[in-house]
């Protein structure tokens, strides 16, 4: 959840120890941590909720690019099926006579009603951009050229729309606005969950806590509404924080590292097999880049790859030098993922190399259907109205926290004011034992999600700011 907190400010706890309804004594350790988290809820859904409303948004406009992306570009994108195919050299060969300029790099070869689409390398264009020039594989018509990005292969409007969602087209000081949102989310999701869950000394019922009370009124019912949605979007929320560091500059490769410790790293083939030299000669007519040659055509490497079971879309790439091999790579995100690949001698056509994702370790199987869920493509339409479900669900809940803040302002006979933060001096009640495990968690969490580390001390500045001036 990612805005405002729930609760009036905690009243002054007896000097006994607060009794359960059934006569237990509760932990003294809950009203100072209640109120710490209170007051983090507070400032991180006032100054962060904006950062993560407009994720919510550009993530919104993205679950649906999709289907934008096949209604504008389907001239390119399909085809009538005809049955058998034309040789892939043939649709290569024509792309490359259409399309001289640019430096051959891939083929990427999907279903009966799909373009193939011929992948060049061409000066001036930005990194990880590469010219797709679209060829019927009936009969090897071009049909257009788009400039594609990542191994997604994503067209230019959804390109564009990534981009404004990653970082609104400010480029790398733009990530930090999606950084700092995916930072924040998750944290304060669960901080928001804590305090709806154990609102009340006998803590919340099910049924009180999973659906709004329509009983109640005024500020009492936002915040109803509020930490019932929060509770019921909350699995989600934490699927796209974590999800999205993986994609954010600093947390993203901290997360690489711990990865890279814990081997849940997802695999993948190293093109690069051979020693220099190891062809030797001029190995005759094929593809690939214009500095050498190959003796296995393109339609040698995708019949040895299919025999060895890699079958459905795949993009198969041009070895770069002498000393690499092709390498093919199913392209399906959808469930049931397909992603295995494989690695064939330019000179022979043998397949010298298989990666099933069948294979793959459980992390990397859970990182690659999260990535593909994050971008909606796992499920196909379901898994779109899911995403948009939520990003209008996070917005519902920003506009629930700003309403409370609103309804925490003094009265209009005190004059125009915003809602007061919560009160201080939670941190000073905590036993010792808490501040250091506070401490420890924060320092682990700052090193992880190093924007997260700046913006907490930004709150704490803001904070003794507020404090002086009250």
């Amino acid at each position: 959840m990612s805005t405002q907190e729930h609760a009036p400010p905690p009243s002054p706890e007896p000097a006994t120890a607060p009794q359960t309804s059934r006569g237990a004594p509760r932990s003294p350790l809950w009203p100072p941590l209640r109120a710490l988290l209170l007051r983090l809820h507070f400032y991180a859904g006032v100054l962060v909720a904006p950062f993560i409303a407009v994720a919510a948004l550009t993530g919104l406009l993205y679950a649906f690019t999709p289907q934008l992306e096949q209604w504008l570009y389907a001239d390119q994108l399909h085809v009538e099926d005809q049955g058998q195919p034309l040789p892939v050299s043939m649709q290569v060969e024509a792309a490359r006579q259409a399309h001289p300029e640019g430096s051959l790099t891939a083929v990427r070869i999907g279903g009966p009603e799909d373009s193939t689409r011929v992948l060049f390398a061409v000066d001036g264009l930005e990194e990880g951009v590469r010219s797709s020039v679209f060829v019927d594989p009936y009969t090897a018509d071009v049909l257009g050229t788009l400039e594609v990005y990542g191994t997604s292969g994503a067209l230019p409007v959804r390109t564009w729309i990534s981009m404004l969602h990653r970082h609104l087209h400010l480029g790398e000081v733009g990530r930090l606005y999606s950084e700092l949102a995916a930072s924040w989310l998750w944290v304060v999701a669960l901080g928001g969950v804590v305090l709806w869950l154990g609102r009340s000394r006998t803590g919340a019922r099910v049924r009180r806590a999973l659906l709004p009370e329509r009983s109640a009124s005024g500020r009492g019912s936002t915040l109803s509404w509020h930490g019932s949605a929060g509770l019921w979007l909350l699995v989600g929320v934490l699927a796209l924080g974590a999800t999205g560091l993986t994609w954010s500059a600093y947390a993203g490769q901290n997360i690489g590292t711990v990865r890279q410790a814990l081997n849940w790293q997802t695999p993948s083939l190293d093109a690069e097999i051979f020693e220099e030299g190891h062809h030797g000669g001029d190995g005759g007519a094929g593809g690939g880049h214009e500095h050498h040659h190959l003796a296995v055509s393109v339609d040698q490497v995708v019949g040895a790859v299919r025999e060895a079971g890699i079958d459905g879309p795949i993009e198969v790439v041009y070895p770069a030098s002498e000393t690499q091999a092709y390498k093919v790579v199913e392209t399906s995100r959808e469930w049931p993922v397909q992603q295995d690949s494989a690695l064939v001698d330019p000179m022979t056509g043998e397949v010298v190399d298989v990666l099933r994702f069948d294979d793959y370790p459980f992390m990397a199987k859970m990182t690659t259907w999260g990535i593909a869920a994050h971008m909606g493509l796992l499920f196909g339409l379901p898994n779109q109205l899911v995403l948009a479900a939520l990003a209008l669900g996070i917005l519902l809940l920003i506009g629930w926290g700003y309403r409370m803040w609103w309804q925490r302002r003094p009265t209009a006979r005190e004059g125009f004011a915003l809602g007061r933060p919560f009160p201080r001096g939670a941190w000073r009640s905590l036993p010792l034992w808490a501040k250091v495990a506070v401490v420890v968690a924060a320092v682990a969490l700052g090193w992880l999600m190093p924007v997260w580390a700046v913006s907490l001390a930004g709150f704490l500045v803001v904070d003794a700011v507020v404090a002086r001036s009250g």
